[in-house]
Protein backbone atom coordinates (compact mmCIF):
# COMPACT_ATOMS: atom_id res chain seq x y z
CA UNK A 1 0.00 0.00 0.00
CA UNK A 2 1.44 3.23 -1.39
CA UNK A 3 0.41 6.58 0.34
CA UNK A 4 0.10 9.75 -2.02
CA UNK A 5 3.10 12.15 -1.21
CA UNK A 6 0.59 15.85 0.23
CA UNK A 7 0.71 18.52 -1.98
CA UNK A 8 1.90 20.68 0.89
CA UNK A 9 3.93 19.21 3.67
CA UNK A 10 5.13 21.38 6.65
CA UNK A 11 7.44 19.59 9.38
CA UNK A 12 9.14 21.04 12.59
CA UNK A 13 8.40 24.99 11.43
CA UNK A 14 9.16 27.20 14.00
CA UNK A 15 8.86 31.01 14.02
CA UNK A 16 9.73 33.63 17.16
CA UNK A 17 9.60 37.47 17.14
CA UNK A 18 12.38 38.40 19.38
CA UNK A 19 11.40 36.72 23.04
CA UNK A 20 7.92 35.23 21.86
CA UNK A 21 7.50 31.97 20.14
CA UNK A 22 4.80 32.28 17.01
CA UNK A 23 5.05 28.85 15.28
CA UNK A 24 6.68 26.03 17.85
CA UNK A 25 7.50 22.61 15.59
CA UNK A 26 4.79 22.84 13.46
CA UNK A 27 3.16 19.64 11.51
CA UNK A 28 1.11 20.09 8.79
CA UNK A 29 -0.06 18.20 5.45
CA UNK A 30 -2.31 19.21 2.87
CA UNK A 31 -3.43 17.08 0.27
CA UNK A 32 -3.66 17.53 -3.29
CA UNK A 33 -7.03 19.52 -4.46
CA UNK A 34 -8.47 19.48 -0.73
CA UNK A 35 -8.79 22.73 1.15
CA UNK A 36 -7.64 22.55 4.56
CA UNK A 37 -9.28 25.30 7.10
CA UNK A 38 -7.37 26.62 9.50
CA UNK A 39 -8.83 27.39 13.18
CA UNK A 40 -7.44 29.50 15.88
CA UNK A 41 -8.01 32.33 17.88
CA UNK A 42 -6.31 35.66 16.85
CA UNK A 43 -3.61 35.82 17.60
CA UNK A 44 -2.54 32.30 17.37
CA UNK A 45 0.36 32.31 14.46
CA UNK A 46 -2.25 31.65 11.89
CA UNK A 47 -0.98 34.38 9.21
CA UNK A 48 2.23 34.02 10.45
CA UNK A 49 2.16 30.12 9.06
CA UNK A 50 0.68 31.60 5.83
CA UNK A 51 3.11 33.94 5.26
CA UNK A 52 5.91 31.30 5.85
CA UNK A 53 4.04 29.03 3.37
CA UNK A 54 4.25 31.80 0.84
CA UNK A 55 8.19 32.77 1.40
CA UNK A 56 7.05 36.13 2.60
CA UNK A 57 8.60 35.19 5.91
CA UNK A 58 11.46 33.37 6.95
CA UNK A 59 10.77 30.11 9.95
CA UNK A 60 13.70 30.08 12.08
CA UNK A 61 13.83 26.53 11.35
CA UNK A 62 11.66 23.30 10.09
CA UNK A 63 10.73 22.36 6.18
CA UNK A 64 8.15 23.39 3.82
CA UNK A 65 7.88 21.02 0.91
CA UNK A 66 5.12 21.56 -1.99
CA UNK A 67 5.17 18.88 -4.54
CA UNK A 68 7.94 16.60 -2.55
CA UNK A 69 10.29 19.98 -2.98
CA UNK A 70 11.60 21.59 -0.27
CA UNK A 71 10.65 25.53 -0.91
CA UNK A 72 12.78 26.89 2.07
CA UNK A 73 15.80 28.51 1.00
CA UNK A 74 14.45 29.37 -2.52
CA UNK A 75 16.99 31.32 -4.62
CA UNK A 76 15.45 34.80 -6.06
CA UNK A 77 14.39 33.08 -9.34
CA UNK A 78 12.91 29.84 -8.05
CA UNK A 79 11.23 31.60 -5.37
CA UNK A 80 9.75 33.72 -7.82
CA UNK A 81 8.51 30.72 -9.84
CA UNK A 82 7.18 29.34 -6.86
CA UNK A 83 4.91 32.04 -6.13
CA UNK A 84 3.23 31.77 -9.33
CA UNK A 85 2.13 29.02 -8.31
CA UNK A 86 -0.20 30.41 -5.49
CA UNK A 87 -3.42 32.90 -5.78
CA UNK A 88 -3.80 34.52 -2.80
CA UNK A 89 -6.53 36.39 -0.96
CA UNK A 90 -4.93 38.77 2.02
CA UNK A 91 -6.68 39.95 5.00
CA UNK A 92 -8.39 42.66 4.45
CA UNK A 93 -8.09 42.34 0.72
CA UNK A 94 -5.27 44.78 0.89
CA UNK A 95 -6.36 46.30 -2.55
CA UNK A 96 -4.65 48.89 -4.30
CA UNK A 97 -6.51 52.27 -4.03
CA UNK A 98 -4.66 53.91 -6.44
CA UNK A 99 -5.11 51.54 -9.29
CA UNK A 100 -8.87 51.09 -11.03
CA UNK A 101 -9.87 47.69 -10.05
CA UNK A 102 -8.98 45.92 -13.50
CA UNK A 103 -5.55 46.81 -12.68
CA UNK A 104 -5.69 45.34 -9.24
CA UNK A 105 -7.06 42.48 -10.51
CA UNK A 106 -3.95 41.40 -13.38
CA UNK A 107 -1.69 42.99 -11.02
CA UNK A 108 0.62 39.90 -11.05
CA UNK A 109 0.00 39.57 -14.58
CA UNK A 110 1.26 43.33 -15.22
CA UNK A 111 4.23 43.00 -13.32
CA UNK A 112 5.40 39.71 -14.10
CA UNK A 113 4.73 37.58 -11.43
CA UNK A 114 2.43 35.31 -13.40
CA UNK A 115 2.20 34.01 -16.69
CA UNK A 116 -0.50 36.14 -18.99
CA UNK A 117 -2.00 34.24 -21.94
CA UNK A 118 -4.06 37.38 -23.18
CA UNK A 119 -4.66 41.16 -22.46
CA UNK A 120 -4.60 41.67 -18.65
CA UNK A 121 -7.48 43.84 -18.98
CA UNK A 122 -9.93 41.23 -20.63
CA UNK A 123 -8.43 38.58 -18.64
CA UNK A 124 -9.36 40.64 -15.61
CA UNK A 125 -12.45 41.04 -16.90
CA UNK A 126 -13.55 37.31 -17.38
CA UNK A 127 -11.79 37.03 -13.04
CA UNK A 128 -14.06 39.68 -12.49
CA UNK A 129 -17.13 37.47 -14.02
CA UNK A 130 -15.90 34.45 -12.26
CA UNK A 131 -16.79 36.46 -8.89
CA UNK A 132 -20.27 37.40 -10.08
CA UNK A 133 -19.26 41.21 -11.36
CA UNK A 134 -19.60 42.74 -14.90
CA UNK A 135 -17.29 44.85 -16.82
CA UNK A 136 -18.68 47.84 -15.40
CA UNK A 137 -16.81 47.32 -12.40
CA UNK A 138 -13.52 47.34 -14.24
CA UNK A 139 -12.90 50.86 -14.39
CA UNK A 140 -14.00 52.18 -10.80
CA UNK A 141 -11.47 52.14 -7.95
CA UNK A 142 -11.92 50.08 -4.77
CA UNK A 143 -13.46 52.73 -2.28
CA UNK A 144 -16.32 53.14 -5.12
CA UNK A 145 -17.30 49.34 -3.54
CA UNK A 146 -19.26 48.08 -0.82
CA UNK A 147 -16.98 45.49 1.27
CA UNK A 148 -18.35 42.24 -0.27
CA UNK A 149 -17.73 44.04 -3.82
CA UNK A 150 -14.35 44.26 -2.13
CA UNK A 151 -13.77 40.67 -1.03
CA UNK A 152 -14.99 39.77 -4.51
CA UNK A 153 -12.24 41.72 -6.16
CA UNK A 154 -9.35 40.72 -4.13
CA UNK A 155 -10.63 37.12 -4.93
CA UNK A 156 -10.69 37.52 -8.49
CA UNK A 157 -6.67 38.93 -8.11
CA UNK A 158 -6.42 35.41 -6.43
CA UNK A 159 -7.63 33.03 -8.88
CA UNK A 160 -6.59 34.84 -12.23
CA UNK A 161 -3.95 33.25 -14.30
CA UNK A 162 -5.72 29.99 -12.64
CA UNK A 163 -3.14 29.03 -9.88
CA UNK A 164 -3.13 25.68 -8.55
CA UNK A 165 -2.42 26.79 -4.62
CA UNK A 166 -5.06 29.44 -3.03
CA UNK A 167 -4.02 30.96 0.73
CA UNK A 168 -7.02 32.25 1.56
CA UNK A 169 -6.32 34.65 4.76
CA UNK A 170 -9.51 35.20 6.85
CA UNK A 171 -11.99 35.98 3.59
CA UNK A 172 -15.58 37.11 5.28
CA UNK A 173 -14.02 38.37 7.88
CA UNK A 174 -15.91 41.95 8.26
CA UNK A 175 -18.95 40.78 6.30
CA UNK A 176 -22.15 40.75 7.41
CA UNK A 177 -23.86 36.57 7.62
CA UNK A 178 -25.51 37.12 4.42
CA UNK A 179 -22.31 38.48 2.40
CA UNK A 180 -20.09 35.82 4.35
CA UNK A 181 -22.79 32.84 2.35
CA UNK A 182 -22.14 34.64 -0.73
CA UNK A 183 -18.93 34.91 -0.64
CA UNK A 184 -18.47 31.47 1.08
CA UNK A 185 -20.69 29.78 -2.21
CA UNK A 186 -17.81 31.70 -4.78
CA UNK A 187 -15.01 30.05 -2.73
CA UNK A 188 -16.50 26.82 -3.12
CA UNK A 189 -17.30 27.03 -6.30
CA UNK A 190 -13.77 28.27 -7.44
CA UNK A 191 -11.83 25.23 -5.68
CA UNK A 192 -14.28 23.08 -7.58
CA UNK A 193 -13.45 24.98 -11.23
CA UNK A 194 -9.62 25.37 -10.37
CA UNK A 195 -9.04 21.53 -8.84
CA UNK A 196 -7.05 24.20 -6.32
CA UNK A 197 -5.45 23.29 -3.06
CA UNK A 198 -6.27 25.23 -0.53
CA UNK A 199 -5.12 27.11 2.99
CA UNK A 200 -8.17 28.64 4.21
CA UNK A 201 -7.69 30.46 7.78
CA UNK A 202 -10.46 31.68 9.29
CA UNK A 203 -12.32 32.28 13.15
CA UNK A 204 -15.69 31.66 11.40
CA UNK A 205 -16.33 27.99 12.44
CA UNK A 206 -19.87 27.92 10.81
CA UNK A 207 -17.39 29.39 7.16
CA UNK A 208 -15.08 26.60 8.23
CA UNK A 209 -18.03 23.79 7.73
CA UNK A 210 -19.07 24.99 4.66
CA UNK A 211 -15.47 25.72 3.16
CA UNK A 212 -13.30 23.27 3.97
CA UNK A 213 -13.12 19.47 3.51
CA UNK A 214 -10.36 19.12 6.16
CA UNK A 215 -9.32 20.82 9.20
CA UNK A 216 -6.60 22.39 11.39
CA UNK A 217 -6.60 23.97 14.84
CA UNK A 218 -3.44 25.83 15.68
CA UNK A 219 -2.80 26.48 19.32
CA UNK A 220 -0.16 27.70 21.43
CA UNK A 221 2.11 27.83 18.57
CA UNK A 222 1.16 23.54 17.59
CA UNK A 223 -1.33 22.22 15.66
CA UNK A 224 -3.21 20.63 18.59
CA UNK A 225 -5.58 18.68 16.08
CA UNK A 226 -6.20 17.71 12.58
CA UNK A 227 -8.77 15.68 10.55
CA UNK A 228 -12.01 15.74 7.89
CA UNK A 229 -13.95 18.38 8.98
CA UNK A 230 -16.68 15.84 9.72
CA UNK A 231 -14.64 15.02 12.55
CA UNK A 232 -14.50 18.68 14.27
CA UNK A 233 -17.38 18.11 16.47
CA UNK A 234 -15.15 14.31 17.55
CA UNK A 235 -11.87 15.75 18.04
CA UNK A 236 -11.44 14.83 21.39
CA UNK A 237 -9.65 18.19 22.39
CA UNK A 238 -10.53 20.20 25.07
CA UNK A 239 -9.59 23.36 23.45
CA UNK A 240 -10.90 22.73 19.94
CA UNK A 241 -13.99 21.85 21.47
CA UNK A 242 -13.82 24.93 23.73
CA UNK A 243 -13.62 26.92 20.60
CA UNK A 244 -16.02 25.22 18.60
CA UNK A 245 -18.22 25.94 21.77
CA UNK A 246 -17.55 29.81 21.63
CA UNK A 247 -17.77 30.38 18.05
CA UNK A 248 -20.89 33.20 17.79
CA UNK A 249 -23.67 31.91 16.01
CA UNK A 250 -24.11 32.98 13.01
CA UNK A 251 -27.38 35.28 12.19
CA UNK A 252 -29.72 33.46 9.92
CA UNK A 253 -30.15 35.10 6.54
CA UNK A 254 -33.81 37.19 6.57
CA UNK A 255 -36.14 35.25 4.15
CA UNK A 256 -36.34 38.74 1.85
CA UNK A 257 -34.16 41.52 1.50
CA UNK A 258 -31.13 42.61 -0.60
CA UNK A 259 -27.72 41.14 -0.28
CA UNK A 260 -25.45 44.06 0.11
CA UNK A 261 -22.73 42.83 -2.23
Amino acid sequence: MTTETPKIRIRGLCKSFDAQIVLDRVDLDIPAHANLVLLGASGSGKSVLAKCLLGLIEPDDGSIEIDGRETIGLGARDRDRLQAMFGVLFQNGALFDSLPIWQNVSFALINGRRRAIGDPRQLAIRALADVGLDADAADLYPNELSGGMQKRVALARGIIGNPELLVLDSPTDGLDPIVTAYIDRLLIETFRRLGATGLTITQDVASARRLGNRAAFLFEGRIRWEGPMAALDQSGDGELAHFVRSAPAPNAPPEHGRENR
